[in-house]
């Protein structure tokens, strides 16, 4: 999970993040990391449309965006 947050940031990939938010939801975010010092991870947050904050040990599971491919 590390090294696709930190692919994320050095290639201005977007990702999938799943995580808990202070309220002990799980939450499903596309963002795109910004920053990361090994607690915490900045990142642009489509849905908030803004730079947000997110805890590394709150976050569940990260995945890369899957292209679609079709006609």
């Amino acid at each position: 999970m590390k090294g696709l947050i930190l692919r994320s940031m050095e290639n201005k990939e977007k990702i999938v993040i799943f995580y808990i938010d202070q309220n002990n939801s799980v939450t499903k975010r596309i963002v795109k990391v910004v920053s990361t010092n090994g607690k915490l991870i900045a990142a642009y947050c489509y849905w908030r449309k803004q730079i947000r904050t997110f805890k590394l040990e709150n976050i569940l599971s990260a995945e890369p965006i899957r292209k679609r491919v079709g006609a």
